[in-house]
Formats: C-alpha cells, structure tokens, sequence
C-alpha cells in the first residue's frame, strides 16, 4: 500500500450529533444545537483520519472555519476533508460538514503536522 499523502486525497467520516454535542452542553451558547467546538472536532476527525488509516501521525495545528448554519440532536452529519497541500510534515486541507440533505454547516480550512509520537510526548 502507498502510505504517501497526495493532494487531491478526500476522506469522510459519518457521524450522527448527540446530545453531549450541542452549544449548550459546551458551554458555548444556550440552544441545543450542534456546538461549534464539536463541528471542528468532526473535521480534525476527517482530516486526521486520513493521515491515520495510512500510518502517519498528525496532530492539529491550526482552524479556520465558518459554522454556517445549525442542526439540532439526531441529525446524520458528513465530514469530508480534502488534502489541498502538502509542504513538508506541513498539511493543510479543506474541510466541510454537510447535513443528510447535503446543506453546508460549516466549512473552512485544517491544518495538520506530521508527528513522530514517542518524540512528541517526549518533548512535552
């Protein structure tokens, strides 16, 4: 298998909101609502899921995002991060979460590095 990251690359992960998700839960505002701190860590799931199923150690680096619409408990959502750099251990995607009927919630830019683990967390 080539464990190479290539510009282009897409990968998507499913996932349905719970209730641990919403603003409220968060602290990060009153609704029960899809929080946006959650909306992020779905696409750092994406993003680093890819790099993941393929060996290679990631860790984020950076979020720049717009949570565009909301979406209440029990809706199906979809992340899908597209790699559109690669500069070094440097990573950088797009990414986006759809709702079932594939409206926009929240799309932006991820950035990711490569990482040795055993070197990382010794470093901390």
């Amino acid at each position: 298998m080539d464990n190479e990251l290539k510009v282009g690359m897409e990968y998507a992960v499913e996932h349905i909101v719970r209730e641990n998700e919403t603003a409220l839960a968060y602290d990060s505002g009153a609704q029960e609502v899809f929080a946006t701190p959650a909306l992020v860590s779905i696409m750092e799931c994406a993003a680093f899921t890819m790099a993941k199923k393929m060996g290679i150690d990631t860790v984020g680096t950076i979020v720049n995002i717009v949570h565009k619409k909301a979406c209440k408990v029990g809706t199906k959502i979809r992340s899908v991060a597209t790699l559109t750099a690669v500069d070094g251990k440097k990573l950088t995607y797009r990414v986006a979460v759809y709702d079932q009927a594939g409206t926009v919630l929240g799309e932006g830019t991820h950035g990711r590095y490569i990482i040795d683990p055993d070197k990382f967390m010794s470093n901390l």
